[in-house]
């Protein structure tokens, strides 16, 4: 009785074997962008690669660290992409489960009546039989390879949420970082804009005393109030921003952040790593998550194109089964109650009316999308590269013409000070300088706060963040 299966499993174990593949031989495009970057500069053989540097090791300051290691396992959106990653792989091993047989056993009952006019004794009589079985149904025997491009598909589209988590990773280690310094910046606005405020309500309390003595005039004094009210407008103002900033890394971090992690000023050195080597594109960004996904995207429309192939061919299936069958219960396993069944099905397709060649063509044009979203993929992560390096170059040189600024103002508000109290100036003068003065202190917190958020971007986008 298990002779017949046995042979049939032998038979399509072999067939699985000597399947082939319509799946088109996978050629990766060519990156089309320059062979380096602009504005590079030649890094230390010894320095890593931005996309090897744990961003533990990248980060400098132990509070980020922890506000990052925070986020990476509170945050929702990261979450989503490591469930859909689940997802993929669950997707991927129900596609893979078409390889094998669907395999069940079976028990039933069939009871019939049947009048006495249409039996032979005349009297109506009742007809029972009883079986169980085991055995698979509509098994498409793959030899042409529809089931397995299917898989590989399926299969490139797991790996495809892999990068997408990646990615997500880089994303959201560069969100935080970025917000934890804008809150370090409007916290340092915020401290210079209640010094500033403080400075000038004793110059106005002097002035009104001065005022009331009659040694300046009413126009000295609304001018010195001008700029109290203008300072005292500010600190209320970036004492909103500041607020508003925690809240954004509250939610970024997906968890409250403790008030030891927030950062007080813009620190000295965010990174660990002087200068990034940004490397032969063709290599940088091909190893870059989001761009892997392209490709992953790119590899599962060209297996899709295999199983659209085959699809033209004959497709075979089997049904098999075998068991016991008896008209009583109690005989159903007596000996001589053995049965089988197999029933091989050829379908060949002869008219479709150009539904085979049309669902060929649909995937033979979203490969070609998917080359055009690929390029495009590495076409923009060049120019997030380049841009960075761009702005990379003169930075340092602004952060150091406006401390240069800031100085030279400074040393310029204590002369028309000075020369105010002397009577050689009037108060117009000071009146500006400490207007100046406190312009370019703000400008100079941009400026390092730019320093700083490009050194996170430029990590971002050579790939560094995900290890």
């Amino acid at each position: 009785m298990m002779f017949p299966l046995r042979t049939l499993t032998v038979a399509l174990v072999a067939t699985l074997a000597s399947a082939c593949s319509l799946i088109p031989d996978y050629q990766r495009p060519a990156a089309p962008v320059p062979a380096s970057f602009p504005g590079a500069t030649q890094a230390a053989a010894a320095t890593p690669a931005a996309d090897t540097i744990a961003w533990r090791d990248y980060f400098a300051d132990t509070r980020l660290r922890e506000v990052i290691a925070l986020a990476l396992t509170n945050n929702r959106d990261l979450r989503v992409a490591a469930l859909n990653i689940e997802k993929a792989r669950a997707q991927y091993r129900i596609q893979r489960a078409d390889l094998f047989p669907a395999i069940g056993a079976n028990g039933s009952q069939t009871a019939q009546r049947l009048p006495g006019d249409l039996t032979s004794s005349g009297e109506a009589d009742v007809t029972r039989q009883y079986s169980a079985t085991i055995g698979f149904a509509a098994y498409e025997l793959d030899f042409f390879g529809r089931i397995r491009s299917l898989n590989a598909q399926a299969l490139e589209l797991y790996l495809g949420t892999e990068e997408a988590r990646r990615s997500a990773q880089i994303s959201l280690v560069a969100e935080v970082a970025n917000a934890w310094l804008i809150l370090a910046a409007d916290r340092e606005r915020q401290a210079l804009a209640r010094s500033t405020y403080e400075t000038r309500q004793k110059s106005y309390d002097l002035i009104r005393r001065s005022f009331e003595a009659g040694a300046v005039s009413a126009l000295d004094l609304h001018q010195s109030q001008t700029l109290l009210e203008s300072a005292r407008a500010d600190v209320a103002r970036y004492r909103t921003f500041v607020a508003q900033d925690e809240n954004a890394l509250t939610l970024v971090a997906g968890a409250p952040v403790p008030a030891e992690l927030l950062p007080g000023t813009l620190t000295g050195s965010v990174s660990a790593v002087a200068e990034l080597p940004a490397g032969i594109p063709s290599d940088v960004l091909a190893r870059r998550p989001d761009i892997l996904q392209a490709e992953r995207a790119l590899r599962a429309a060209n297996a899709s194109i295999g199983a659209a192939r085959a699809a033209f061919f004959p497709s075979i299936s089997l049904t098999a089964a075998a068991g016991t069958a008896s008209s009583t219960l109690g005989g159903l396993f007596d000996g001589g109650s053995g049965t089988w069944s197999f029933m091989p099905q050829i379908r060949i397709p002869i008219f479709e009316a150009g539904r085979l060649q049309a669902s060929l063509d649909v995937t033979e044009v979203q490969r070609d999308i998917n080359v055009a979203q690929y390029e495009k993929a590495i076409q923009s992560a060049f120019r997030e590269v380049a841009d960075a390096l761009a702005e990379r170059t003169t930075l340092a040189e602004r952060v150091d013409a406006r401390r240069r600024l800031v100085e030279a103002t400074r040393a310029s508000f204590r002369l028309s000070e000075a020369r105010y109290r002397g009577g050689v100036d009037s108060y117009l003068g000071l009146l500006d300088a400490q207007r100046t003065l406190y312009l370019a202190e703000q400008e100079l917190i941009a400026v390092r706060l730019l320093d700083a958020s490009n050194r996170v971007t430029l990590y971002k986008a050579l790939g560094g963040g995900w290890r």
